[in-house]
């Protein structure tokens, strides 16, 4: 079976930066443990960064979302921890918005009979890109393990669970 892990968005200012929440920090054991099983079993590891410029506060985020965050080859840009580490030789697809369009065209053209995804923030870029995910590999089962993902908000959190399983994305709790 082909299998795809997208780790997205973990990085610096998600976790102890510009956005950084409680709790992101302790998802980096979890994050890394799973991108050593994907690699030893084989399978493909691949990751989103959200990528910003210094004109971010003039976008359409940025007028929504008034906080500087993963400014290119800053130190909040990096992937956090022990998951950075792993994924240095990982393709990336850099994106300035929630979705991963370049992830999106990837996925149209490969066939993959599982892609599960884990990172920051649930509630934002984990869903858009489970969906983007779902739309791009229709067939392919998408997962979400509820333990390889957080939010700043918890209710929030598990309401994105939720939905994601009306959208029959696995939700699972491993």
């Amino acid at each position: 079976m082909k299998k795809l892990l997208v780790v997205v968005d973990y990085q610096k200012d998600f976790v102890d930066g510009a956005l950084g929440f409680a709790g992101a920090e302790l998802l980096d054991d979890v994050i890394a443990a799973k991108v050593q099983a994907y690699l030893a079993a084989g399978d493909d590891v691949m990751l989103t960064l959200d990528t910003h410029g210094e004109d971010y506060l003039q976008t359409q985020e940025g007028k929504n979302l008034p906080v500087p965050h993963c400014l290119r080859e800053s130190e909040g840009w990096r992937v956090y921890g022990q998951t950075g580490r792993l994924l240095e030789d990982c393709r990336a697809f850099e994106k300035p918005v929630f979705g991963s369009a370049q992830l999106f065209d990837y996925l149209r053209g490969c066939n993959y009979q599982q892609i599960e995804l884990c990172g920051l923030v649930s509630n934002i870029c984990v869903l858009s890109n489970a969906i983007l995910a779902k739309t791009a590999q229709p067939e392919a089962e998408i997962i979400v393990d509820a333990k390889a993902t957080a939010s700043f908000d918890p209710l929030l959190h598990e309401q994105t669970l939720s939905v994601l399983g009306g959208l029959q994305v696995s939700v699972i709790n491993k």
